[in-house]
């Protein structure tokens, strides 16, 4: 996916708004246990069956950066994700007259507007949409997942996000996640791969991981343990599979070594917690210990130094548990008695706005360090979210690190990015994977969870995303009245957006996707709160060059969840 430090960085350097907008090349690969599954970032709906989960609906939507190291020297300082020393200010340079600037590159000729048609704006919005209808019986259990829309909007390439979505076949349940990559994609392909696996590998009882164990000993075919779903750009690693299921069956070995069979009972919120606690250990351990062949050699020391947060949902019934680290937040959208929606945020974000976060990070390091270990509202001035896969640049020694470095690929070593040690680094580690865990038992009340990165609550309030996918499932959105806020509007304006609400309930582009739903309303909303087909091919059509804050809305991985009473 990249051959240094990705210059698509949404974390570590985020740039004000999104580049043009392209799609990710198709590419096939093999998984470790079955045939397919996703990798870009999921907005999902379920919905339930007599009280459980019943049916989901996803979207997605991505904006992804430029790292430090090739920033366009415009772009402000205040809106990047990760704020670069000043040795490298170079880099990423700020201009506080970006404005003029942008401007003073158009006098030269005659401005000329050009949108994109809607047919066209709907070939980018709908170029990457999935579907999925889970069957209610899978010949062992009743699921309580009906299916899902899934949906990718690609700012630029290559693509920092991902997304996952598959169904345990040995246990019972759905997952489905998320991935938001920064300093390069090559951490969230790897999370977005591995993840579940180490999931379901923690979610099995004693007496199966024998079975596999003796299955893998003996030369015998595996028993599948997850069944991916995934769009057709999706992809896997092929080339790090045997190194993945290497760490992978190690991990499993100890499990059944420290369990001896007595007891089948399974904490799911443990199996979570150590799940991701194990995978970016073992992507530390695969960075340290390198690999013969130099191109994985190169691969996980990519991951390790590059980042990506995560937020997963296991639905399982009405039981419903939310592992989230990092920023990225998971939404619960319940339908009162009077038909009104209301939006409840289940983890928490691990940023500087989570004051129990900074007291977490304030405790575990030494009190001469409290005014510099958060900096900003960043870690060491540096980094947004306060947990995150990889980025060993703020867990590992400085030895380790130019230890590995220097022996490792002229790549790596020659990359300014990966020799820069953090200031005030003094007691590593300064970031941890380990999630938050959230449980909660469904109501009939409750008729859809949203997964997103950050980016989709920056764009746009809880409440609205909630009362938009609560509207589009119920088909209420034609029949409520149009709010103007507090602006005046004529009567013949009125008019107008009567007249074209009206045309969209018999349009042709009629989304069938509540994935790209929330793409056109993230990215065309007007002052009126519906999509404005201008305003929408403007932000679409923009050229990498000519950045404008307003396409910041379109820097996120979305994943929604919508269920509803059968």
């Amino acid at each position: 996916m990249l051959s240094a430090p990705c210059c698509d960085d949404r974390r570590m350097c985020v740039c004000p708004g999104p580049r043009r907008i392209g799609i990710p090349v198709r590419s096939s690969s093999l998984p470790l246990f079955s045939d397919a599954m996703p990798a870009p970032t999921q907005l999902f709906f379920p919905l339930i069956r007599n009280c459980e989960l019943s049916r989901i609906y996803g979207t997605a939507c991505y904006c992804h950066h430029r790292h430090l190291c090739c920033s366009s020297s415009y772009i402000p300082q205040s809106h990047l994700r990760y704020t670069p020393h000043p040795a490298y200010a170079t880099f990423c340079r700020s201009k506080e007259n970006w404005w003029q600037y942008t401007q003073g590159r158009r006098y030269a000729s005659t401005p000329q507007k050009f949108y994109l048609t809607p047919p066209q704006v709907n070939s980018i919005l709908k170029a990457n949409e999935y579907s999925f209808k889970v069957p209610e019986f899978d010949g062992k259990n009743v699921s309580s997942v009906l299916g899902f829309d899934s949906n990718q909007l690609p700012a630029n390439a290559p693509i920092e996000d991902r997304r996952s979505a598959a169904t345990c076949l040995q246990t019972r349940g759905m997952l489905l996640g998320v991935f938001d990559g920064h300093a390069g994609c090559a951490c969230s392909q790897a999370v977005s791969e591995r993840l579940f696996y180490y999931i379901a590998v923690s979610l099995l009882p004693h007496e199966t991981l024998l079975e596999i164990e003796n299955a893998v000993e003996s030369g015998r075919a595996l028993l599948p343990i997850l069944q991916w779903h995934k769009h057709p750009n999706d992809y896997f690693s092929k080339e790090a599979s045997k190194l993945y299921f290497n760490s992978l069956r190690t991990y499993w070995q100890e499990l059944i070594d420290l369990n001896t069979g007595e007891s089948d009972d399974i904490d799911v919120k443990e199996a979570l917690i150590n799940a991701f606690k194990r995978l970016d250990n073992d992507i530390s351990l695969e960075a340290q210990v390198g690999d013969p062949n130099s191109f994985l050699n190169y691969l996980v020391l990519r991951v390790a130094f590059s980042g990506a947060t995560a937020c997963v949902a296991h639905v399982d019934g009405v039981n419903l548990h939310v592992a989230n680290t990092g920023d990225s937040r998971a939404m619960l959208g319940v339908q009162e008695e009077d038909g009104s929606w209301s939006a409840v945020t289940l983890p928490n974000d691990h940023n500087a706005q989570n004051e129990s976060e900074l007291e977490r990070l304030k405790l575990e390091h030494p009190k001469n360090e409290a005014k510099s270990v958060v900096k900003q509202d960043r870690l060491l001035g540096l980094l947004m979210p306060f947990r995150a896969f990889g980025d060993v640049k703020f867990k590992w020694s400085i030895d380790l690190q130019k230890r590995v470095i220097e022996s490792g690929p002229d790549q790596l070593n020659d990359n300014e990015y990966t020799k820069f040690i953090p200031p005030n680094y003094y007691t590593p580690p300064y970031l941890t994977a380990e999630p938050e865990v959230i449980y909660h038992r469904l109501r009939p009340q409750d008729k859809f969870l949203i997964l997103a990165t950050d980016g989709l609550w920056e764009t746009m309030h809880r409440q609205d995303v909630v009362r938009i996918v609560g509207e589009y499932l119920t088909g209420m959105h034609h029949q409520q009245p149009i709010a103007v806020g507090g602006y005046k509007v004529t009567l013949g304006q009125m008019h107008g957006l009567l007249t074209e609400r009206r045309a969209k309930m018999f349009s042709v582009f009629k989304d069938q996707n509540a994935a790209t739903l929330l793409f056109r309303h993230a990215v065309g909303n007007n002052e009126f709160g519906t999509v404005d087909h201008e305003h929408l091919s403007k932000m679409l059509s923009l050229p990498e060059e000519l950045l404008s804050p307003a396409k910041a809305i379109i820097r996120c991985a979305q994943f929604v969840l919508h269920k509803e009473i059968r």
